[in-house]
């Protein structure tokens, strides 16, 4: 078994490696030069289209409103990265890992809109007449016969991901929390879990997106009013904070305190890789959330999706990042959530470990209950909808038995095969370029001829 696992690790820096990075962030680039830098220079129409999101639109295709779709989209992706990943980063690769975050969510936010746009440009009806879409359907409606098997391959990487990534590994990290802080054996935990996974993913798509619309933004907001009371109690601290960031994004960081140094090379490493891991922007798991929304056009709901990367790495991570540097905790030799945990005990003592297990618990609870709909559609294209129900019934028990088992091979299984669904839908994103780029042109050229007071795109 150790050799195994051995094994998984040397495969699991090949596929988290730097050529794996290099692709993501250069198919990115590459999106976001054919698209002209369109995606940041409409940041702030991106929110209009959000809060816009909120009303569907009764008569297009979806089962959502586009603002359902992008909570459940940030519902798998706003988790427990946010905090022990940014945590990470930052321990081992200094506090210039965040800028590089940074980096990966600006270019992070071409790849999420393409990918989102191709998902629901290509998306399709199923059996029960309900929209799907995503790389594995972009790949077989865009790309034809020849490229099928990318479809294939990306379907089983995320089916079989998602029981480790996106469940098993989640509720383990729920019931650790429960039992180190509240004292709450790991079996309660995997029973009451499991029972609510249960009734909210039995409920299909539409009970999904309720509760996450529900608790998404609730988590989000309570979670950077949190890091925000951290960031106001060491006010004094964050100019000299972010000056760290950018100083140490280009400089190499001297061995202090418990933090062994790291060169520049390490700080764009790990801050590249958590970022990916965090806004899983090249994954193409957001577009199966937005194929279910209500929208008329694959424009609208990929500038509400691309929004996704900015609100969990601009927003999110960058509180959790400028919250430990502004602490000073760290250079203590600490990592992950214990990392974290201590930047908000700093501040707040007593009651920071609550409220940053409360997070974790939420963050962990909703990234089940959106990859249980990405691993739904993954099974539902390569079987049918005669998979939906088993396939629900299997993820609930599978939230159970993360509770209570070891996870750590799972765990290396699941990333790997995580990274591996990057390989079909990168390719399909170059070679499926062109629709993206002439798509976004038509759709601004309509918006230029329409009267000013109808600039705003309608849903």
């Amino acid at each position: 078994m150790d050799a195994f696992t051995h094994w998984l690790n040397v495969v699991n820096g090949v596929v988290w490696g730097v050529p794996m990075l290099i692709a993501i962030l250069g198919t990115g680039l590459y999106l976001q030069i054919r698209l002209k830098f369109m995606p940041i220079a409409r940041i702030g129409h991106g929110f209009r289209m959000v809060w816009d999101g909120r009303r569907s639109a009764e008569t297009a295709v979806g089962e959502i409103s586009p603002f359902a779709a992008l909570m459940t989209a940030l519902a798998a992706t706003v988790g427990t990265g946010n905090i022990a990943g940014v945590a990470t980063a930052i321990a081992l690769g200094g506090p210039g890992a965040l800028f590089w975050m940074w980096c990966t969510a600006l270019v992070g936010m071409a790849t999420k809109y393409a990918e989102v746009l191709l998902a629901v440009h290509y998306r399709e009806v199923d059996e029960r007449g309900e929209a799907v879409g995503g790389p594995m359907y972009a790949i077989r409606n865009g790309l034809g016969p020849r490229f099928a098997w990318l479809g294939v391959l990306f379907a089983v990487f995320g089916g079989v991901a998602g029981f480790g990534i996106g469940n098993m590994v989640q509720s383990n990290s729920i019931a650790s929390v429960m039992d180190t802080t509240f004292g709450v054996p790991n079996w309660v935990t995997g029973v009451v879990l499991s029972g609510i996974t249960g009734a909210v993913v039995l409920g299909g798509i539409r009970r999904i997106g309720a509760v996450a619309t529900a608790l998404v933004p609730f988590m989000c907001v309570a979670y950077v009013v949190g890091a925000l009371l951290v960031l106001v109690i060491f006010a004094d601290r964050v100019p000299g904070a972010l000056a760290l960031v950018f100083q140490h994004a280009f400089t190499p960081v001297a061995a202090t305190g418990g933090f062994a140094g790291a060169a520049v090379w390490a700080a764009m490493r790990y801050g590249v890789a958590r970022g990916v891991f965090s806004n899983e922007a090249g994954l193409g798991t957001a577009g199966i959330a937005q194929a279910a929304g209500k929208a008329k056009s694959p424009v609208n709901s990929a500038l509400i999706g691309m929004m996704g990367t900015f609100i969990d790495t601009i927003v999110v991570c960058s509180m959790t990042g400028l919250a430990i540097i502004a602490s000073g905790v760290w250079s203590n030799g600490e990592s992950g959530a214990v990392l974290s945990t201590s930047a908000f005990s700093a501040a707040l003592p007593g009651i920071g470990q609550y409220v940053l297990a409360g997070s974790l618990i939420i963050f962990a609870l909703t990234t089940i209950l959106g990859w249980a709909y990405y691993g739904e559609k993954c099974w539902e294209f390569l079987i049918g909808v005669k998979a939906i129900t088993p396939y629900r019934v299997l993820w609930t028990i599978a939230v159970l038995i993360g509770t209570v088992t070891h996870l750590d091979t799972v765990w290396l299984i699941a990333d790997t095969l995580n990274a591996l669904m990057a390989v079909p839908n990168l390719i399909s994103l170059v070679l499926l370029s062109p629709v993206v780029v002439e798509l976004t042109r038509a759709h601004f050229a309509d918006m230029a001829r329409r009267p000013a007071e109808a600039a705003v795109t309608e849903l």
